[in-house]
């Protein structure tokens, strides 16, 4: 999955002439813009050729939500090592106001043949483009909506997935009512869908617990990440993080 030193940043490279085509020595320092690459093989193995590799634009001027946090490399392994699940279904992904961020788990999907649409808040338009072109560096045809969790935007009424992928999604308690009320909403319009979390430890399991007993949800599968992250990635993340599967309570309907 990754290589001996675990995924790496590759600061020959940043977004801008990545995308012009012509090549760079080192990190612009005016855009502090960087990629990271990351692999995703059988058995720990690049050599063998089963498997890829996704790159992804990272902004190290932000604050959050332009980093590749460790949970979305829990979620995007576990992605990987589920890719049959995923192969031909739809998929988004998004966290409430912060988005996609910089997508690899969604990106992972669709490498694995999921059709994919990644989000981000309506507000935040160089997220939203720094999606787009995370997508054409790795020759990915992803559809790409501004829409902020929580509201009733018109990009919502037109998703029908059959899972969501949300990294990091449990970070602000402020925040919780407003993803849950999105992904109510989406499982009720797609019966079957799945909510597919990886959240740090942080955020307290017993508020989860109660809302998704408040929003008509249960948890179906509950992980610790590490025991799905192969030893040469997890060496690279930190903290405890949680995966968790959570779908509507078989009574709503």
């Amino acid at each position: 999955m990754a290589n001996g030193e675990g995924d790496q940043y590759d600061s020959s490279r940043i977004a801008s002439s990545t995308i012009a085509g012509s090549a760079t020595s080192a990190v612009s320092d005016e855009t502090m813009t960087r990629i990271s690459r990351h692999y995703f093989t059988n058995d720990n193995d690049r050599s063998s050729g089963d498997g890829f590799s996704v790159d992804i634009i990272e902004n190290i001027q932000e604050e959050y939500g332009m980093f590749v946090w460790p949970c979305a490399i829990a979620l995007a392994e576990y992605v990987w090592q589920q890719r049959s699940r995923f192969s031909s279904k739809s998929v988004v992904e998004g966290v409430d106001q912060l988005g996609a961020g910089t997508s690899l788990p969604g990106l992972v999907a669709a490498k694995v043949g999921a059709n994919v649409t990644l989000t981000d808040d309506s507000k935040n338009p160089e997220v939203l483009e720094n999606m787009r072109k995370t997508c054409h560096i790795n020759g990915l045809r992803c559809r790409v909506l501004g829409l902020t969790w929580g509201e009733w935007d018109p990009p919502l009424f037109s998703l029908s997935p059959d899972f969501l992928l949300g990294a990091d999604v449990l970070y602000d308690n402020s925040d919780f009512d407003d993803l849950f009320a999105t992904a109510t909403f989406l499982m009720k319009n797609c019966p079957g869908c799945v909510f597919i979390t990886a959240y740090h430890a942080r955020s307290g399991h017993h508020l989860i617990e109660y809302l998704m007993s408040k929003w008509g949800c249960k948890c179906t599968r509950l992980l610790d990440a590490f025991s799905t992250v192969p030893p040469t990635k997890a060496s690279n993340l930190h903290g405890s993080i949680q995966l968790a599967e959570i779908v509507l309570n078989d009574h709503i309907t």
